[in-house]
């Protein structure tokens, strides 16, 4: 499955729902889901900005979202009137895509793995719980946590 880094607050932004756009300077032609992966770094001026001041989850796969659409920005003007979709600050507001979001899944249980540039391919790997002929893939797992305990 493929699988983008963005760092620390807006993994979270995405994966809740509020963060609708991802600017980025480079296009893709990439449809559909992809996971979300939270780097190492965190960018502490944006956290307070958005008055985030917590901890995140850094060095993992936090969640999946869905790329439907690629919006390109032609002027800085247009770019700011998506601010409330992006919520990038204004040193930021140089980027040219905003790859278009929707139907964000967060992970309960966050999985550990290493970042790489652009889009990359990530292969979980199949379980096997307790030697019987049950194999789940972890993100179908995910889901499974997510309704216990709450029907």
């Amino acid at each position: 499955m493929k699988c983008l880094s963005v760092s620390q607050p807006f993994a979270d932004l995405i994966i809740s729902g509020k963060k609708s756009i991802e600017l980025r300077n480079w296009n893709t032609n990439f449809r559909g889901e992809f996971l979300i992966h939270a780097p190492l770094k965190i960018r502490f001026e944006d956290s307070e900005r958005l008055k985030m001041g917590r901890k995140f989850v850094t060095g993992a796969i936090i969640g999946k979202v869905q790329i439907y659409d690629v919006k390109k920005y032609n002027s800085i003007k247009e770019i700011k009137s998506d601010q409330k979709f992006h919520f990038a600050s204004k040193k930021f507001q140089n980027k040219t895509f905003g790859f278009m979001l929707k139907n964000p899944k967060p992970f309960r249980i966050p999985i550990p793995w290493k970042g790489q540039l652009g889009f990359f391919d990530v292969d979980i790997p199949k379980i096997k719980i307790k030697n019987k002929e049950i194999v789940s893939d972890i993100i179908d797992e995910e889901y499974r946590y997510q309704w216990i305990g709450h029907h």
